[in-house]
């Protein structure tokens, strides 16, 4: 493992072994449903609380990745991970049943990614064989958690994005696999000029910039390096922007971009919005569609840049303007 420039790291022996993913019905109804691994057609999937489901959910993608390399819970070295709930709820309550060391993190819906940088750290630091990174979020404990309860039923903006119903495990092991987690690009906390909570894509549009021109900088490498450059969760109105301040940097874009919130769902024919977000909605794409397509060697090299808002409904409510960050990782096929 080495540093390179401020912000950037290079790992040297840490692979993406399996994953798991787990989604709701409009999730599994959308372009990319074939791809995922499990899907429930009830939003509370047969659990008597939004917030069971999604732990469910993600008890679920664990036994799936792990089941994919036929290893047993006693066989994962440490577990990182975390939710859009206070206090990673869903995935403490979650882990009770297990036996892993964990470290639980935060970071919006950036979370896969900052999950995989900090367990690919404890890989390439020979900590053990195997590592578990995960994210989730339920379109209804979101909702609670940072707008509105979902039974007022209140009006909704176009730049609203809605939160998707998914959770992603992969597991990380020094073990050569198909595909490898070879470089790291940690983001810093960018404030927006946005105070509006129902417009998220517009307000982490700048720290995605912020962090596509630190991983060129630092690795000298220009977009058209990657088959694909996935954002996470810009959705429609911030993938715009993002595409203007990239430009704007002489930084182009080209049809190797493209971003989670608007290839999880239709946009045409699903209420959704601006699109997709939450953690889970990077987490699908990522560990569900591009793995798949890198294992059928469709890419061979994908840039991951997820991106979150950091607010609260506390600060929002004090008209605070919205910070966010976001975090990038490479992964290679290497087979």
């Amino acid at each position: 493992m080495i540093k390179v420039g401020r912000n950037s790291i290079i790992f040297d022996n840490v692979y993406l072994t399996s994953s798991g993913t787990v989604c709701g019905k409009k999730e599994y109804d959308g372009p990319l449903g074939s791809y995922f691994d499990k899907h429930y057609e009830d939003s509370h999937a047969g659990c008597d609380s939004w917030e069971k489901s999604e732990q469910k959910m993600l008890d679920d993608a664990v036994n799936i990745a792990l089941s994919k390399e036929g290893i047993t819970e006693h066989s994962v070295d440490l577990y990182v991970g975390g939710d859009l709930n206070n206090q990673l709820a869903c995935t403490n309550y979650m882990l009770k049943k297990y036996s892993f060391p964990y470290i639980g993190v935060y970071a919006a819906c950036s979370t896969l990614t900052e999950s995989i940088i900090v367990a690919s750290t404890f890989v390439d630091s020979n900590f053990g064989n195997y590592v578990l990174a995960s994210a989730s979020s339920h379109n209804a404990t979101s909702e609670r958690q940072f707008r509105y309860p979902t039974e007022y039923g209140g009006q909704k903006p176009s730049s609203l994005t809605s939160t998707a119903t998914g959770c992603g495990v992969c597991l990380l092991s020094s073990i050569p696999s198909f595909i490898k987690v070879t470089k790291a690009t940690i983001g810093r906390v960018v404030e927006s000029n946005i105070v509006d909570a129902q417009d998220l894509g517009r307000a982490m549009a700048p720290a995605c910039c912020e962090t596509l021109r630190n991983h060129l900088h630092d690795f000298a490498v220009d977009p058209n390096e990657y088959d694909l450059i996935l954002t996470g969760d810009l959705s429609k109105y911030g993938s715009d922007v993002f595409k203007k301040m990239a430009q704007a940097y002489g930084i182009k874009l080209g049809e190797n971009y493209n971003d989670s919130g608007l290839m999880l769902y239709d946009l045409e024919k699903q209420n959704v919005f601006a699109g997709g977000s939450g953690c889970g909605c990077v987490s699908l794409v990522t560990l569900g569609y591009v793995v798949k397509k890198m294992y059928e060697n469709k890419y061979k090299k994908v840039l991951i840049i997820a991106t979150g808002a950091l607010m609260n409904p506390i600060m929002v409510a004090q008209n605070e303007f919205i910070p966010s960050i976001a975090h990038a990782i490479v992964l290679e096929r290497v087979k």
